[in-house]
């Protein structure tokens, strides 16, 4: 087989993109044939049969977790701020273990209290990987394009290097790259085992001109893989993460209004779309169709 041959289980939805309850949300995205779901904490807290009763039906679903979000402004704060989010990051760990899954993601630190010494944000992370090491769960830490401190995933790598702590990674996501700008030929100071996690995404328009407009687009306006008008550079983005040696999961992470007022089924057919065109028109690999034979890898 070639280098270049996978299947659908390398890409999977984030529940943000789908309206309605939980359990229709993976319910779609089981039928549109992926088997993994990107959840976030809310999804668990906000189920009307309380966070036990989502865990449930995450599990009932057959669907792997790919990771757990978000952890926010977690690094770089002193005192009773460090300690408030010390008692946040222990009650997302809870869940995330709950799920049987094995990634949070936490991302870079907005906050205007928190410090922008190296060595504070270093130990404050290496701290959350400690908190997360009895529990098999991965850190994946993600420059946020606005963050204060760290907003380019170089930093975030240096960060994460220099905490050397072996259950601590860098979360990739392709929105920040694109809306920072950042040389994609700085990927070659990552190591693709320490890549935990790749987030996905595009949008409709080429520049973004300001702070305000970049966390908007974010935050409302992304759409999937191909999309959007920037899949040119989203596909040498993942065809040059695969050739670094990344092997690990694609999340779509499409925050997206109008696909909140469309039927799911229909989003989760332009998510699965875009899954066929990574694997097959970017990578070149087989993505086999639901209820086929999948080739052994």
């Amino acid at each position: 087989m070639s280098q270049f041959e996978g299947n659908i289980d390398d890409f999977g939805m984030d529940t943000i993109s789908l309206a309605g309850p939980l359990e229709a949300k993976l319910k779609a995205i089981r039928e549109a044939g992926f088997s993994q779901v990107m959840l976030a904490a809310r999804d668990l807290v906000g189920h009307e049969g309380g966070w036990r009763a989502a865990v449930a039906a995450v599990k009932a679903s057959g669907l792997r977790v790919t990771g757990f979000q978000v952890l926010r402004d977690f690094e770089g704060l002193s005192g009773h701020l460090h300690e408030y989010k010390i008692d946040i990051a222990k009650s997302m760990l809870e869940m995330c273990h709950a799920l049987d899954c094995h990634l949070l993601l936490a991302c870079s630190s907005t906050s205007v209290h928190a410090t922008g010494d190296t060595d504070v944000l270093v130990r404050d992370l290496r701290k959350l990987a400690m908190l997360a090491i009895p529990m098999n769960i991965k850190v994946a830490y993600e420059a946020l394009s606005w963050g204060r401190v760290v907003n380019e995933f170089p930093q975030a790598w240096d960060i994460v290097s220099q905490a050397d702590m072996p259950n601590l990674g860098l979360g990739f996501d392709s929105f920040h790259v694109f809306a920072s700008k950042t040389s994609l030929d700085d990927l070659e100071l990552l190591d693709p085992d320490k890549i935990f996690l790749v987030q996905l995404a595009d949008f409709m328009w080429n520049e973004i001109k300001s702070l305000e407009e970049r966390i908007s687009t974010a935050r409302h306006f992304r759409v999937f893989p191909g999309e959007g008008v920037h899949s040119e550079a989203l596909a040498a983005l993942t065809l040059k993460l695969h050739q670094l040696g990344y092997r690990g999961d694609y999340s779509f992470e499409v925050f997206n209004d109008d696909y909140q007022q469309m039927p799911l089924e229909t989003v989760t057919r332009r998510a699965r779309r875009s899954a066929l065109w990574l694997g097959e028109g970017v990578l070149r690999r087989s993505v086999p169709l639901p209820n086929q034979i999948r080739l052994k890898r």
